[in-house]
């Protein structure tokens, strides 16, 4: 495996596999401090690709100014270990410099309502500091494949609307959450979270399967259902609710009032100091 740093050293070691179509190149964009989510986008993008890039670099552009950049986990050695054990290629850890120039005043942003909800109503800007980064990264890259996550499920739509909308040649993979026993999203946050908060923050996942049992009960007015989840939370001091929403799927438009289908419950929920977000298809049963 091999570390690099800058972009003249990245153009130098991809560029043979530019060269040939049939040597696929598949991004895994990261933050760090790896967990086994991370490492099973690294695993099924070795299943599809000649070779894989790992990015390692905390953005600080989709970061508000009352958020954790500054407190974000890092460790770099710990991630090159894990990296090189999962099969990893090559890791591109850049410094911001390295992807903000001096005088950078160019984004990349999806204007649209799917960016403007959920998360996108509760931390302004940082959609788009996700899709310039993103869109930065994958120029860079050049990668016919990148992969991620669907515990980000709008992160997950606004990148696939990015891409194409600027007819950005890469294929966006999504890959199904990795949950602890418990069933909270593996999260790098998860390690803020004292023993108390930790078992807390499993109420996230058993909200979202208590919201499938009352559906399948014949359940499907989403006041009511959304009641419950905060009766659920109610329970912890430590969860501070920030939203409960049902949403198309694929467009992320909001639901209100009775399921008329098969919709995307997201949720995210302060617990102790960290913001955790997760997800879950409901499916209408009829």
């Amino acid at each position: 495996m091999q570390v690099i740093h800058n972009k003249k050293e990245l153009c130098n070691v991809l560029g043979p596999f530019w060269q040939k179509a049939s040597h696929t190149i598949g991004l895994v964009p990261t933050m760090g401090y790896l967990h086994t989510g991370h490492l099973s986008l690294v695993e099924r993008c070795n299943s599809e690709n000649a070779c894989t890039v790992l990015s390692i670099f905390v953005n600080p552009t989709q970061f508000g100014p009352d958020e954790d950049l500054e407190t974000y986990p890092r460790d770099l050695e710990r991630d090159l270990d894990m990296a090189c054990d999962a099969g990893v290629d090559y890791v591109f850890a850049p410094q911001a410099p390295d992807i903000y120039l001096p005088g950078h005043s160019t984004w990349i942003e999806v204007v649209s309502p799917m960016t403007n909800v959920l998360c996108g109503a509760s931390r302004p800007g940082h959609f788009r500091g996700v899709t310039t980064v993103v869109a930065k990264l994958i120029h860079l890259v050049q990668p016919q494949r990148a992969y991620f996550g669907e515990k980000d499920f709008q992160q997950l739509a606004v990148i696939r609307q990015m891409v194409r909308d600027i007819n950005i040649p890469v294929e966006i993979v999504s890959c199904p959450i990795v949950r602890e026993p418990d069933g909270l999203a593996m999260s790098s946050r998860n390690k803020h979270l004292d023993s108390s908060q930790r078992e807390a923050a499993s109420l996230l996942y058993q909200s979202l399967l208590l919201v499938q049992e009352l559906v399948n009960q014949g359940q499907r007015d989403s006041d009511a259902l959304r009641q419950r989840i905060i009766d659920h939370f109610s329970i912890s001091p430590h969860c501070e609710v920030d939203y409960i929403e049902f949403a198309n799927p694929q467009t992320l438009e909001l639901q209100q009032g009775p399921l008329q289908s098969d919709a995307q419950l997201l949720l995210a929920v302060k617990v102790g100091p960290v913001r955790l977000i997760d997800n879950y298809r409901i499916i209408l049963t009829h």
